[in-house]
């Protein structure tokens, strides 16, 4: 089954780049959050992850990483391509457990989720039309005139 046919996320527990535990449901009380699920070596969420990056600096909504890589790795990621966002790990060592909670399949995989815990959109890869979605809800234009964005990558 896709992620997407989930009506609610399945809640998770996880711990940041700094070791502190971060669960879904605290982070939703504030209100929705874009939860994206990637790796390291991937070359579609090397290209991703600085559009969802756009997303933090707006201010329009919270964005959650969830890296599948190890904490070295991963902090390496975050610096070359400048994120900010909070990014919590769900690696090897730990089996996977939300990942697998989530059916990843593919990475990137990004969920919009309610602060009821609802899904309110899945989309997987780089999917232009789907972040602009995203943007529109909070107002927030994520591409800005004239730039050169493909409508998809696959992940």
């Amino acid at each position: 089954m896709e992620p997407k046919h989930f009506t609610r996320a399945p809640d998770f527990d996880l711990p940041d780049l700094s070791g502190n535990r971060r669960s879904l449901s605290k982070l939703t009380q504030q209100g929705p959050v874009l939860v994206a699920f990637f790796k390291v070596s991937c070359p579609t969420c090397q290209y991703t992850l600085p559009y969802l990056q756009r997303f933090t600096e707006s201010g329009s909504v919270r964005v959650i990483g969830i890296s599948q890589d190890e904490a070295a790795a991963t902090i390496r990621f975050g610096e070359t391509y400048g994120l900010t966002f909070p990014i919590l790990l769900d690696t090897a060592s730990a089996k996977y457990l939300v990942s697998n909670a989530y059916r990843i399949a593919t990475v990137p995989s990004v969920f919009l989720i309610e602060a009821d815990g609802s899904i309110a959109k899945f989309t997987k890869g780089f999917v232009r039309q789907d972040l602009e979605e995203i943007g529109n809800r909070f107002g927030f234009v994520p591409f800005q005139p004239g730039e050169q964005v493909p409508e998809f990558r696959p992940g």
